[in-house]
Parts: C-alpha cells; sequence; structure tokens
C-alpha cells in the first residue's frame, strides 16, 4: 500500500457514524454554541499531537502491530499484550460490530424489512442489573435482520481482505473517497440551505451564551446518580466521551504498517494528512448544522427547527439538517451517506485489527494460526476469521454498545502510555534510528498526556458507568496474559 492508501485508512477508519450524531448529546450537556466548538477543537488538537507523536514510533518501528509493537518495545510485553487484548475482546471488534449493525439500521431506510425489531431468532431478554453507577444487562440476544446485515457485511468484507491485501486497500479506497466526498456534501449544505434563524440563534450574542469562565454546567454522576455543578474546563472533558470515540481508530493504520511502501515515510505523513483533513471536515460539519439547526431545543416540538440539534430525532442530527434543507428525499441522501461511512469504516477496521493479533501470535500471546500468512495473498487469513468470528458474536449478543462505552476510557489510557513510551524509548534507545522526530517534542507529546490524563480524571469522577468497568475488561487480560506466558496455548 502506498501513501494515498494508508491515508485511507487513517480517514476510513475514524470516520463511522459518530460525526452524524453524537452533537446532540454533546449540545444537551455543554449548552452552548460556542462550547460546542471548542470541544470539537480539543479532540482535534488531541488528535492531531497523538497523531503527530505516533508517526515517531511508526516510522522508527515499521512492523506489522503498530501500538502493540511501540507499547511492547516501550514498556514491556504485558503493556503490550493489554492493550491487544483489549482490542480484541472489544475495543476493534466491538467497533466493527457496532458500525455493523448502524449500517443494518441505515439500510432499513431503503428496506424496512431490515429492522432490530424484525427478528429471525430472538433467543431472549437480558434484564436490567444496575451495578453502582451503571446498568448493565437490558439487552436482546438473538438474530434479527439488522445485526444480520451487519454479520453479512462482515463477512464479505473478510472474505475480500483474505484475497490480498491490495484488495482490501483498492476497497478502502473507494468508501474512503465517497465518504469524504459525502462530508463536503453535507458542508455544501451549510452554504446552500443556511438558516436566518437558526444563524442569528447560533452565531449572534448566543454564540458565548454559558460559555464564561464563572458559569456553572449541571452534569449527573454515573446512570441515576446525583446532580452536579461543574467548570467549562470539566464539562468539556465529559464531553470528550462522544468527540474523541469520532475521532477514534486514526491509529489503525500503524497496524499494518508491515504491508505500506516506504513506511517510514509514508506513516507519519499519512497519519498527519488523514487526522487533519477528517479534523476540519468534523468541525466544518458542526458549523454546518448550526448554521441549519438552533441548537436549542425541546424534545415536545414537532418541527425540526423546535427539536433543534439538542433534541434531533433518535440524535441524527446530520439527518435532521439534510431533511431541513431537502425534505423527505434528504434523510434519504444522509442514510445512503451513513452506508457507505459505517461500510468503509468496517472494512478499514477488519483489514487493520488482525495484523495486530497476527503479531501478537507472532510472540507466542495468541493462537499460533493466527500468526501465519496465507501463501498465495500474504495475508493473516486466520486472524482475520478468528476476528470474524468474536465480532459476528458480539453482533448476537447486543452486548457490543455497553462494552463500546466501557472502553472509551481504557482507548484513552492506552494512548497515554504509547505516547509516554516515546519518552521513554528516547532514553532507552537513544541512538535509533529516527526518521521522523515528533513535532513540538517534547512540548506537544506532554501536552498531550496533560491533557489526556485530566479527561481521564474527569471520567473516573463524573461518568464511572465508562470507566471502572473498562478498567476491569483491561485488568481481566492479566490472569490471561500469566496464563499463555506459562503454558502457551493450542488450537
Amino acid at each position: 500500500m502506498g501513501l494515498f492508501s494508508a491515508t485511507a485508512i487513517v480517514m476510513g477508519s475514524m470516520i463511522g457514524s459518530g460525526i452524524f450524531i453524537v452533537s446532540a448529546d454533546m449540545s444537551r450537556v455543554l449548552g452552548s454554541p460556542a462550547l460546542l466548538i471548542a470541544a470539537w477543537l480539543v479532540t482535534a488538537a488531541m488528535t492531531m499531537i497523538g497523531a503527530l507523536s505516533y508517526g515517531e514510533l511508526a516510522a522508527m518501528m515499521p512492523k506489522a502491530g503498530g501500538q502493540y509493537v511501540y507499547l511492547r518495545e516501550a514498556l514491556g510485553p504485558l503493556s503490550g499484550f493489554l492493550y491487544g487484548w483489549t482490542l480484541f475482546v472489544v475495543i476493534q471488534t466491538g467497533t466493527i460490530a457496532a458500525v455493523g449493525v448502524a449500517f443494518g439500521k441505515f439500510l432499513g431506510v431503503f428496506f424496512p424489512a431490515v429492522s432490530a425489531g424484525n427478528w429471525i431468532w430472538h433467543i431472549g431478554h437480558v434484564p436490567t442489573w444496575p451495578v453502582g453507577p451503571m446498568v448493565l444487562g437490558n439487552m436482546d440476544i438473538g438474530l434479527n435482520t439488522a445485526n444480520l446485515a451487519a454479520i453479512v457485511v462482515i463477512t464479505l468484507l473478510t472474505f475480500l481482505n483474505t484475497r490480498g491485501v491490495r484488495l482490501g486497500a483498492a476497497v478502502q479506497n473507494v468508501f474512503t473517497s465517497a465518504k469524504v466526498l459525502a462530508l463536503l456534501a453535507v458542508v455544501a449544505v451549510g452554504f446552500v440551505a443556511k438558516n436566518a434563524a437558526a444563524v442569528t440563534a447560533n452565531f449572534g450574542h448566543a454564540f458565548w451564551a454559558n460559555s464564561g469562565w464563572s458559569t456553572w454546567h449541571s452534569v449527573q454522576v454515573g446512570v441515576g446518580g446525583p446532580i452536579q455543578y461543574v467548570g467549562i474546563l470539566t464539562v468539556i472533558a465529559v464531553v470528550q466521551v462522544g468527540s474523541l470515540f469520532s475521532s477514534d481508530a486514526w491509529n489503525n493504520v500503524t497496524f499494518t504498517a508491515g504491508e505500506i511502501r516506504n513506511p517510514r515515510r509514508n506513516l507519519p505523513l499519512s497519519l498527519a494528512l488523514g487526522t487533519g483533513v477528517v479534523s476540519l471536515l468534523y468541525i466544518a460539519c458542526n458549523f454546518v448544522y448550526m448554521s441549519v439547526l438552533p441548537l436549542a431545543g425541546s424534545t415536545d416540538a414537532t418541527t425540526l427547527a423546535g427539536r433543534g440539534i439538542q433534541f434531533a430525532a433518535q440524535d441524527r442530527v446530520a439527518t435532521a439538517v439534510m431533511q431541513a434543507a431537502f425534505g423527505g428525499v434528504g434523510s434519504k441522501l444522509m442514510a445512503g451517506a451513513i452506508l457507505v461511512s459505517t461500510f468503509g469504516c468496517v472494512n478499514g477496521m477488519l483489514l487493520a485489527g488482525a495484523r495486530v493479533y497476527y503479531a501478537m501470535s507472532q510472540d507466542g500471546l495468541f493462537f499460533k494460526s493466527a500468526g501465519r500468512l496465507n501463501e498465495k495473498t500474504k495475508t493473516p487469513v486466520t486472524s482475520l476469521w478468528l476476528q470474524w468470528g468474536w465480532t459476528c458474536l458480539l453482533c448476537l449478543s447486543g452486548s457490543y454498545g455497553q462494552l463500546l462505552d466501557y472502553v472509551i476510557f481504557a482507548v484513552l489510557v492506552f494512548y497515554v502510555l504509547t505516547i509516554f513510551g516515546l519518552f521513554v524509548l528516547r532514553v532507552k534507545r537513544p541512538d535509533a534510528e529516527r526518521p521522523y522526530r515528533a513535532i513540538g517534542y517534547p512540548i506537544l507529546p506532554a501536552l498531550y498526556i496533560v491533557m489526556a490524563v485530566w479527561i481521564c480524571g474527569v471520567l473516573l469522577r463524573y461518568k464511572p458507568q465508562y470507566t471502572w468497568p473498562g478498567l476491569l475488561l483491561v485488568l481481566l487480560g492479566v490472569p490471561v496474559y500469566a496464563v499463555w506466558r506459562r503454558q502457551g496455548i493450542k488450537d
């Protein structure tokens, strides 16, 4: 794969369905146009700094496995394994399952028979189980037409990726190009369908409403917990659950380093280009949302403008914007764009994730067969199918949504550890070849760590339903690591 394909993996893995949805929940918490933009600017800054920092590690160690390898080399094999373990159990597979089911749900816009409520085999309902600030369970298990569509797409794309990295990259190039064009189309809507009332409401004096340093914002602690009042820095950290997750998976390209031409140049460059373009598109999309719909709204309203961004139906802000611009046709156009987006996102994550399990297997920390390459296609076929099997089970279990909520915190912790590893390797291996050195080192990487640690601390305090379960999932990997190291594992 060349620079274009590598950049397509960065962008294609980042752009899923989040940008079309999460601004609704963020705006309900923030209650301010200025703070909504500020939150996305924070996400853009962190994503760019993270990518620029990873660029040094990628150029220094252009090997399959990417972040797993960086953690292993900087902090030891246990840290690398815990990352790979969490990636397989839920980060990668859970995201693929969630995006795949989102594909199925939006397919239902065109084919109503495809629906999460249209059961082919309903095994049962898991009742609600409150555990402190968390609510576990409350999910249906079985096969419905929406998760069947997800499984079909995941199976098709897994098969295509087993036929060779060039075919997988070609699919990624086409669909990433299409989804970027779709986002550009959304941005263009802001110019042709600008709503004067929304512009006045969002960009007049109200733009700075509730954004002063002395303003207090209400945040609910946990699920059903008490309401507490926090300042600007804290409330922006709280909503990063949405924006950071929408911008996540940019690191996936590092997993495929072994199959990229001239990786010492193309990896850092693809990280910078991909994250930069997507971050700009995300910020532009939020300006468009606010140029078409008012931020504030009401759940009781019957019009798109009345519901606003805060209470867009099912949080589908982008769909509401397109519907406001083009009527019923607009919602179908948006559904089509999201189908393209989710299809490409699934492909990119399938292609990249399998390379981590391949690298783990090479170290004796995953199934031995996952470490073999197909003689003809030179792809980790078994690794791809193992990933496929667990992902399909998550689709059927209905648990992927909760699992993804739980690992957002863990993902951020691993980013912090990896960038800390950049400092460690500068000391441990001062003479190692570094074709690219992180821009702004040591200030920018240190700034990332400070910002991420602050967000982690805030989430531990105010969003325990996302944090503590994520830590438990990571720590469950410790005994698994001990067993694997001591005994090995046989297929």
